[in-house]
């Protein structure tokens, strides 16, 4: 097992490219993404759009639908916030990532996904989740737990681009077994 020179703790190949891609940002424009920022006060969650410098390409990171539970309805006011920016800068929508299953919101992915484009991932354990949603909301056979409704599950250290802007996956379970870091 490789040690780390510093701290003497054994080395991650996932958290080592992570801090290559951080170090690479620092000191290289064309790697430093830019980010902006959209809270939803309802759920207290931050949506990100992160784009690559040197393009038009983008990834939108934990989009929210909007959720009335006393009306028992949705809406994309938040979804239309991040479209409105996304087409207001004309980006171009590669990757809609969530960091995890979300109990405390919902997700407007799929509906950004049929707005603007773009691949929808998250975190391979996601199955875990799905199969323990399954069985406290008493769901039948028809509730997938495969994964299969998202184009892309992730795996701890996962590299992707987002157009010449390098990123990896990083899995930082804890909120629930499938939480990803996206660096």
């Amino acid at each position: 097992m490789r040690r780390d020179a510093v701290t003497d703790a054994p080395t991650d190949p996932a958290r080592d490219h992570a801090r290559a891609l951080i170090e690479a940002a620092m000191t290289s424009p064309s790697q430093r993404p830019v980010v902006k920022s959209f809270f939803d006060p309802a759920t207290f969650t931050v949506s990100h759009v992160v784009r690559d410098p040197g393009s038009n390409a983008c990834a939108i990171i934990d989009s929210v639908l909007d959720y009335d539970q006393a009306a028992g309805r949705t809406s994309t006011a938040s979804a239309e916030a991040l479209i409105a920016y996304v087409e207001a800068e004309s980006l171009e929508v590669q990757w809609l990532l969530e960091t995890h299953a979300h109990a405390d919101h919902l997700s407007a992915a799929p509906y950004l996904q049929e707005r603007l484009g773009g691949r929808l991932a998250i975190g391979r354990d996601i199955i875990k989740v799905q199969d323990v949603f399954g069985k406290v909301f008493n769901e039948g056979a028809e509730f997938r737990r495969d994964g299969s409704q998202f184009d892309q599950l992730f795996d701890d250290g996962d590299r992707f681009a987002i157009g010449r802007l390098q990123a990896t996956a990083l899995h930082v379970p804890g909120h629930t077994p499938a939480c990803l870091a996206y660096v």
